[in-house]
């Protein structure tokens, strides 16, 4: 018995020490079921011996790559992809030892990131269900979707890797997937008929601070860059810098087409800084990324009533509205970027709406239309275009509402309007075919107007595609 105890104990010792020995590590995003960029000269890294001599070979074009390794035993190429296709092989050596990466798929590759909504997986948080979730999870099985979650880290220094692998879509993995990006991704498989990866990188509650690192925000005075683990204490996620190094650093530079982001909820109480910040990071991620201007598009945060988190202080700029406000102002100055407009799904006390298809849908939406060229249906939510002011009426006319807007035969009653004493009361709205005519019998000479610029409020105009139209104000006041 204790001679077999130490033949066990002898070849663990003996795999372990391979394990020490072994010459080429890949990181976790280059394993088996693996999504590659298609038609794209799309990097892959790893690491090697000292100043070796490493060497790829790619089953796609039979094509041979070597390159060297750096003093630290680093290395990074670049392979040129072709257009979809597969299950292929990458084979990657150093001397006499090899590891094959198998199962690899060449389609459209994605990031998904944000905070807890982009988060939250198909079989919802507990306690908080994802409407439908069970379903499409059941339903979930197609080989030709491929996901891998960036687990949670909050660190002072950026990482290089992190524990994960590619899986391929099934009950198994789908369940645990952030349910806005499995919807978004798998609708962009059904419509173009290519395999989809998905990287999913999110933490729920986490600020847009978090997601970016000390030289995006050296110009923003509120962004404290934590130096000790002391920093880290509270919230961590919420801390600049930390999850950029401990959870978006390892993907940077992985081929993507573009990515979809969506976060707000913990920036509600700074809305006056959001546009300016989302600029800069979207901008500083281009960079890193070396891929020029990307696809970036984003989810307009739900309605919700934040003022329950401030029962003794609720001031107005608490109102959430205003940071919606900043999204949508974002949208207009961020190249190649726009936003899927969600007032319809919002829950008064819950700032995880169960309704995850309509934002993954929307997020889907746009980067058909926009990235891919799709025709034919409505991609963009109506948007607020010019006031015309006559007598006692206003009437409000929109954009991106090519067969016009309806409130499907019910009252609209979140407008509101103002006069000279900037006191705003509610409208009686007639909705006509691309516009609203609002009058007040307390506003005789009216020159400004708000619509759902609330807190909580349900959507109530829509395009004829059954996109809402967003909160929004024409007063700076």
């Amino acid at each position: 018995m204790i001679h077999f105890r130490n033949y066990i104990v002898a070849i663990f010792l003996l795999l372990a020490s391979f394990q020490i020995n072994a010459k080429i590590k890949l990181p976790a995003l280059f394993t088996d079921n693996m999504m590659l960029q298609q038609k794209s000269n799309t990097p892959m890294w790893g690491w090697a011996s000292t100043n070796a001599n490493v060497t790829i070979k790619t089953s796609w074009d039979s094509k041979t790559y070597k390159v060297k390794a750096d003093n630290s035993g680093k290395w990074k190429t670049e392979l040129q992809t072709p257009s979809f296709g597969g299950p292929f092989t990458i084979e990657i050596s150093e001397g006499n030892e090899k590891v094959v990466v198998k199962n690899v798929l060449i389609g459209e590759v994605w990031l998904c990131s944000g905070q807890s909504n982009m988060e939250m997986p198909l079989k919802g948080f507990p306690g908080q269900p994802v409407k439908n979730g069970n379903e499409i999870i059941v339903r979930s099985a197609n080989k030709n979707i491929r996901l891998i979650t960036i687990p949670r880290a909050t660190v002072l220094e950026p990482l290089e890797d992190f524990e994960g692998k590619w899986e391929m879509a099934s009950p198994k993995s789908t369940a645990n997937f952030s349910a806005t990006a499995w919807y978004f991704g798998s609708l962009l498989q059904e419509i173009l008929q290519v395999p989809v990866g998905l990287i999913h990188v999110s933490y729920g509650g986490s600020s847009m601070e978090a997601w970016m690192n000390q030289e995006m925000l050296k110009d923003f005075a509120s962004a404290k860059i934590p130096t000790t683990k002391e920093d880290l204490a509270k919230d961590p996620n919420r801390v600049p810098s930390t999850l950029f190094n401990g959870m978006l650093s390892p993907v940077i530079g992985y081929g993507i087409k573009g990515c979809i982001w969506y976060q707000g909820e913990s920036n509600y109480e700074r809305a006056s800084e959001y546009t300016a910040l989302m600029k800069k990071m979207v901008s500083s991620w281009r960079g890193l990324w070396k891929q020029g201007d990307f696809p970036f598009y984003y989810a307009q945060i739900a309605p919700f009533n934040y003022a329950q988190f401030h029962p003794k202080d609720n001031l107005e700029k608490y109102n959430s509205a205003y940071l919606r406000e900043a999204q949508l102002k974002a949208s207009k100055e961020i190249p190649n970027s726009a936003m899927a407009v969600l007032m319809d799904v919002g829950e008064e006390n819950n700032i995880h709406p169960m309704d995850k298809e309509k934002g993954g849908n929307r997020l889907a939406y746009l980067a058909l239309a926009k990235t891919y060229g799709v025709e034919g249906f409505e991609f963009e939510s109506p948007k607020y275009k010019a006031l015309e002011i006559k007598d006692n009426s206003v009437t409000v006319s929109f954009d991106d509402a090519p067969n016009g807007i309806t409130a499907y035969g019910k009252e609209v009653t979140g407008f509101e309007i103002a006069g000279e004493d900037k006191v705003f009361y509610p409208a009686k709205a007639e909705v006509r075919r691309k516009s609203v005519v609002l009058t007040s019998d307390k506003v005789t000479k009216p020159i400004a107007v708000r619509y759902l610029f609330k807190d909580f409020m349900k959507a109530e105009l829509f395009s004829t595609g059954g996109l809402p139209v967003s909160s929004f104000r024409t007063d700076e006041w």
